[in-house]
């Protein structure tokens, strides 16, 4: 895993979506882009509820700061997620799906 902290311009994590959860996520701070490693599930973007199927060597990104819903499949999934900026590791989704934007110390 590589965090801000590590000081190369992105984080890169591997998370697990269990099985038939959902999470609302909106990355409003942040770009995203994941590759699914194993598992499946499906995306669905808010703003015009298209649904994509996500497989083994499916990768999504959400460049336009795009409201979804992340839903796990009949199992997990493993996915490779890379962010930019990059998380600390320590950031928690507020009530809107939304990472916060950590300060920068100058």
């Amino acid at each position: 895993m590589l965090l801000k902290d590590d000081k190369v311009g992105f984080s890169f994590h591997i998370t697990t979506i269990y099985a038939g959860s959902e999470t609302h996520i909106h990355y409003q701070n942040h770009f995203e882009s994941v590759y699914c490693i194993s598992g499946n599930g499906e995306i669905e973007t808010i703003a015009d509820g298209k649904i994509y199927k996500i497989e083994p060597g499916t990768l999504y990104v959400l460049e336009k700061h795009d409201e979804h819903l992340l839903r796990g499949g009949s199992e997990d999934m493993k996915l490779a997620c890379v962010f930019n900026p990059p998380l600390n590791g320590r950031e928690v989704h507020d009530e809107s799906g939304v990472y916060p934007l950590e300060a920068e110390t100058v």
